[in-house]
Order: C-alpha cells, then sequence, then structure tokens
C-alpha cells in the first residue's frame, strides 16, 4: 500500500469519526447520529418473558386481559379469579361443607344456612297475602304464584296443574305407578326422596329437629312446629260447634267425635 492511499484512509476514518460525534458551543450536549445509532424510545415491556430478561419485577396479572379468568372446562369467563375457584366445584362435584347435625353435606355457604333452618325451626321468609313462613328464599318465590293462580306445568293425562316441574315430576307417579326410592332396610318404596328421608329416621332413631326452648328433638319438622305451640300458647285449630281451641289438628279430630257420637 503507498504513502498516498494510506492518507487517504486515515482522512475518511477522520471525517466518519466526526460525523458520529458533534459538538454544540452552546448547548455542550452530544448528540449521536441517526445513520450509526439507532435508538429504541420504547420504554414498556410486551410479555412476562421481557420482564425476566430485565429483572425487572413482574406480576403477571399484568399480562392477563381483565375479565379472562376462564374455566378449564366449559369455557366459561369470570372477571375475578375468586369466582372461577368456586365455579370449579361445579364440576368437580366436591361437597366440602357439612351439617353439624345431620351430617348433609353443601357446595356452598349459602345452601347451608338456609338448611339450619330446618333444625333451628326458623322460618325468615314470609308470603306478604297469607303470612306463610318458609325457611328459604326459593320456597316462598314458588309459594308466591299460588295467589297469582300461575299454574305453567300440567299433567297430560288429567287436568292437574302446578307452580313447579318437580311437583308435575312427582304427580306423574301416580300414573305411571313407579315408586323409584326404596329402603335398604325394609320394604318401603315411596315417590318421593323427602318420604325416604323421613323414613328413614325410624330406622337410624335420628331426631334432627330440636326445640330452643326445652331441647326436646323430633324426628320431623312439622312435629316440631306443633310442639312450638306449646310454648306459645297458640291454639290455631277451633270447633265450629263449640269454639274449643286445640294446638293440634289431631286434637280438634278427635274433639269433633264427641259431637258426633
Amino acid at each position: 500500500m503507498d504513502e498516498k492511499t494510506n492518507e487517504d484512509l486515515t482522512q475518511s476514518f477522520s471525517d466518519k469519526s466526526r460525523g458520529l460525534l458533534q459538538t454544540s458551543h452552546s448547548t455542550e450536549q452530544s448528540v449521536f447520529s441517526s445513520q450509526c445509532v439507532r435508538v429504541d424510545t420504547s420504554n414498556q415491556l410486551d410479555t412476562a418473558d421481557d420482564c425476566k430478561q430485565f429483572d425487572t419485577p413482574c406480576d403477571d396479572q399484568t399480562h392477563v386481559e381483565s375479565g379472562k379468568h376462564t374455566c378449564e372446562v366449559c369455557t366459561k369467563t369470570f372477571t375475578r379469579s375468586g369466582d372461577l375457584k368456586r365455579h370449579r366445584i361445579v364440576h368437580t362435584g366436591e361437597f366440602s361443607l357439612s351439617c353439624k347435625v345431620c351430617n348433609k353435606k353443601f357446595r356452598w355457604t349459602t345452601n347451608l344456612k338456609d338448611h339450619m333452618h330446618i333444625h333451628t325451626g326458623e322460618r325468615p321468609f314470609s308470603c306478604e297475602v297469607c303470612n306463610k313462613k318458609f325457611t328459604q328464599a326459593g320456597n316462598l318465590k314458588k309459594h308466591v304464584l299460588i295467589h297469582k293462580s300461575e299454574r305453567p306445568f300440567s299433567c297430560k293425562c288429567c287436568n292437574y296443574k302446578c307452580t313447579e316441574s318437580s311437583h308435575l315430576k312427582r304427580h306423574m307417579l301416580i300414573h305411571t305407578g313407579e315408586r323409584p326410592f326404596s329402603c335398604k332396610c325394609c320394604n318401603y318404596k315411596c315417590t318421593d326422596s323427602s318420604h325416604l328421608n323421613r323414613h328413614m329416621r325410624i330406622h337410624t332413631g335420628e331426631r334432627p329437629f330440636i326445640c330452643k326452648l326445652c331441647n326436646k328433638k323430633f324426628n320431623v319438622s312439622s312435629n316440631l312446629k306443633h310442639h312450638m305451640l306449646i310454648h306459645t300458647g297458640e291454639r290455631p285449630f277451633s270447633c265450629k260447634l263449640c269454639n274449643k281451641k286445640f294446638n293440634v289438628s289431631s286434637n280438634l279430630k278427635h274433639h269433633m267425635l264427641i259431637h258426633k257420637g
């Protein structure tokens, strides 16, 4: 390489170096040439991996779109992770809550709370029309249909109409003669699961309905209800002939035999 060529290369390198850095005497700031240096002006991280790359603390929730907590089984979405957690119980069939009195199990605390009204005899939901009281709000809602004369479920075999589909299903057993619920201890069969549960207490000796005032126990809720009239002094059943009053309907029935001789 000759001397002239070497000088040309040196001059060219010096010119490029001056192009990289220019000094302003007024501001005394260094400015990089855009041709040689490309600056990324974006300050945002796109993914959780970007956070890890720069050792920046990262909350995974910032990368999850709001309201997209999705169930893996049915793809139903929820706005909160807690709602999704409770929803999963539907698929697992988990019954983690149990009644301390009768050991019946429930999925939700609200169902257990409503169930406890059976044992305490409490009926916090009352009908505004006839003042009939219920242990659950759902039962009251169904009862109100009676006053509205709404009976949307009708039997195809007879003129029977009712307010609930479960009542119609139970009614249809009359026409079919089917008794799907049977006792494992004896030959008793019935059309309703609640009747079977009540029957089973004969074998188990269970008395889950307890009076709060005297702790007397009963195997049927209606017996507890009648028993409470002893403490309240109420006598809702009265004779139409002599106006004598009774706290139990069966006592009134026996009393009527006196008038009939």
